[in-house]
């Protein structure tokens, strides 16, 4: 079971570099197990088409988004709370392929437009950033709260060509997205 494991991370690994370098739509089946080194056949056993593939690895990530947002629910709604959130979704974020999904995401955006997979996604993201959110919030600091997260997202690309290892691009953006879910007393 392992080895059918593997097999479908290296799959999925594969075709999402493709499928970022190439477009979704530019990139074949026959594309994919050629950069496996496999037969076509031999991919079908695991995913019978992209879609199965773009499938799969939104429910990875639904999975990952929806353990942490059930942690999230789970704790007292303190700053320490949201801060530890931010610290979680960053550590997932950057210590995984979900910066390579995103990238994915953000280069595709057309052809997964109504796919309902990717869908569910952006309804997880909005019920991720809400998590950082109290009703009683302001619309600045509902901003701010949002704009954290898109902090993390946003050093894959903005940074991308800085010359800086992963885990200082991790830093930089912590650092940054803590700053921006800290409320001065003004506004508490």
């Amino acid at each position: 079971m392992r080895e059918n494991t593997d097999t479908r991370a290296r799959i999925q690994e594969i075709a999402l570099k493709l499928f970022t370098e190439q477009g979704y739509e530019a990139t074949s089946l026959r594309e994919i197990a050629e950069a496996l080194g496999v037969t076509k056949a031999a991919l079908y056993y695991h995913f019978r088409t992209k879609d199965d593939i773009v499938a799969s690895l939104t429910e990875d990530r639904h999975a990952m988004v929806e353990q942490l947002i059930k942690w999230a629910q789970d704790q007292p709604p303190t700053l320490e709370s949201r801060r530890e959130f931010v610290r979680r979704y960053a550590d997932e974020l950057f210590g995984s392929h979900h910066h390579a999904f995103i990238r994915f995401m953000e280069r595709n955006q057309t052809a997964l437009r109504d796919h309902p997979k990717v869908e569910r996604m952006r309804a997880l993201m909005t019920s991720l950033v809400g998590v950082l959110c109290d009703e009683e919030d302001s619309t600045t600091d509902r901003l701010r709260s949002s704009m954290s997260i898109f902090t993390l997202h946003a050093a894959w690309f903005l940074l991308k060509d800085e010359d800086i290892t992963d885990e200082e691009r991790k830093t930089a953006a912590l650092r940054v997205a803590l700053e921006l879910i800290e409320r001065s007393p003004a506004e508490q």
